[in-house]
């Protein structure tokens, strides 16, 4: 099996040194010819270094020097029904179920939906020859960094959800992503596409984890289109183990009266990005994202939003907050564009960050860019410890200072939980959340909490 780190016939070669294979020859021909441009990109611009704006706080070293091969289908799935054991039986809904990129059916249901929904693998729509998807491919050429264009190169499979005008799907899917390396480092390259129709509205939790010490890298790509007066809010938890890599963009385009809102916790990964993207395209869309970032160890966490506001009266709302324990590192840069035709614009954008030790660090950049008047636009940052008299009060009453502590900063990520409202899956946060604690060093850190 070919290495992407080896230089092989017919493969671009990235300046960085890191090659790539022959990109995937399956489906139309619009579709082979968009991969080709993707790859042929990578080999000529090569990826990204610290000397580029957006990438100035990640090393990406550590990665590129991993010998990765391309996941292909055909592990066994036993792993990966544990996970899906620890998860639980799901949140009522559909459930896709994806090893190392690839669609595993035996794992996935998929029942109940009402007419006019569609929720399948993006590699049976593809070979279906779905015209829809064309333009939507066709966007992401030229990319804006390699590892969007290597996701359109090497993508085989992922989640496609597609909601007719009016449809309403009560109850969340699930796309769990699991992966697992048979003792080979893998990188794998789901996308995943949902199309929702005017007026639709639906719910999607997104998962990735993997088999602890596993070395692999994840590039994913999520895109959401939203049609006339469509709501979809989309949940993201990023539970890799800190062996692995990860890297993500989600790409979202809105049209007039549509809501989006995502919904991101990042708790895994040696290196991680989790890249937002919101196109506002149409008059009066609203847009919220949200995000928590928890790295310790060595972790590095990155966090990219961009919001562009390209039509009237449109609102948009950023609220990230970052936990940085040890010598881990997390960044937010934040960026909020308003064209010339997008009067009314209300934007706000808020990063806090809170650092539990002398060694770890935080990069933030909040950014506006305003290109017309009859604004309001707003956006902050702040880098801060715990409160010593906050702490102080605890422990006078008798509350350990390292349980102190933990109660102050569960309480300082509560905020973000609390904008769950799906009672299953915010238990679900709160015991990843609890178990980052400083207390669960010394035991169950559900304790502190009762």
């Amino acid at each position: 099996m070919t290495t992407i780190s080896e230089r092989t016939a017919g493969i671009a070669v990235a300046p960085a040194g890191l090659a790539l294979l022959a990109p995937e020859s399956d489906g139309p021909a619009w579709l082979a010819e968009v991969r080709r441009s993707a790859s042929d990109w990578v080999g000529a611009h090569g990826f990204p270094t610290r000397k580029d704006e957006d990438w100035r706080y990640t090393r990406l070293e550590p990665m590129l020097a991993v010998p990765f091969e391309r996941a292909r289908p055909g592990l066994s799935h036993d792993h990966a029904r544990m996970a899906l054991n620890r998860l639980g039986a799901g949140l009522g809904g559909a459930r896709l179920v994806f090893v190392n990129g690839f669609f595993a059916p035996q794992l996935s249901r998929v029942d109940g939906l009402p007419s006019g929904a569609m929720v399948t693998n993006l590699a049976s729509v593809l070979a279906a020859g779905d015209e829809r998807l064309e333009p939507i491919f066709l966007r992401f050429a030229p990319s804006h960094h390699a590892f969007e264009a290597l996701n359109t190169a090497l993508s085989g499979d992922g989640a496609f959800v597609s909601l007719a005008a009016g449809v309403v799907i009560e109850a969340p899917i699930e796309l769990v992503f699991f992966s697992e390396t048979g003792g080979t480092p893998v990188v794998s390259n789901p996308r995943s596409t949902v199309l929702a129709g005017p007026g639709s509205q639906a719910t999607i939790v997104e998962t990735h984890t993997g088999l602890t010490g596993d070395v692999y890298c994840t590039n994913t790509v999520t895109e959401v289109v939203l049609g006339p007066g469509a709501n979809v809010a989309h949940y993201k938890i990023q539970d890799d183990p800190v062996s692995a890599f990860h890297l993500a963009l989600l790409d979202v385009r809105q049209d007039r009266q549509s809501h989006f809102s995502s919904h991101v916790f990042a708790l895994g990964s040696h290196i991680a990005r989790q890249e937002v993207r919101a196109y506002l395209e149409g008059d009066e869309a609203d847009v919220s994202l949200g995000g928590l970032y928890m790295p310790r160890g060595n972790q590095h966490h990155d966090n990219p939003v961009l919001v562009v506001h390209s039509a009237p009266r449109c609102t948009s709302r950023q609220l990230y907050k970052g936990v940085v324990d040890e010598h881990g590192h997390g960044v937010f840069n934040g960026r909020i564009i308003v064209r010339p035709e997008a009067p009314g614009t209300d934007a706000r954008q808020t990063n806090k960050n809170l650092l539990l030790s002398d060694d770890a660090e935080v990069d933030t950049r909040p950014r506006l860019e305003i290109l017309t008047d009859d604004v309001k636009c707003s956006h902050g940052a702040a880098v801060g410890r715990l409160d010593e008299e906050a702490l102080f009060y605890l422990r006078s009453r008798g509350v350990p200072e390292r349980s102190a502590r933990a109660i102050l900063t569960y309480a300082f990520a509560r905020e973000m939980l609390d904008l769950v409202p799906i009672e299953a899956l915010r238990a679900r946060l709160e015991a990843l959340v609890t178990n980052r604690s400083p207390t669960s060093q010394d035991g169950p850190a559900q304790e502190v909490f009762g």
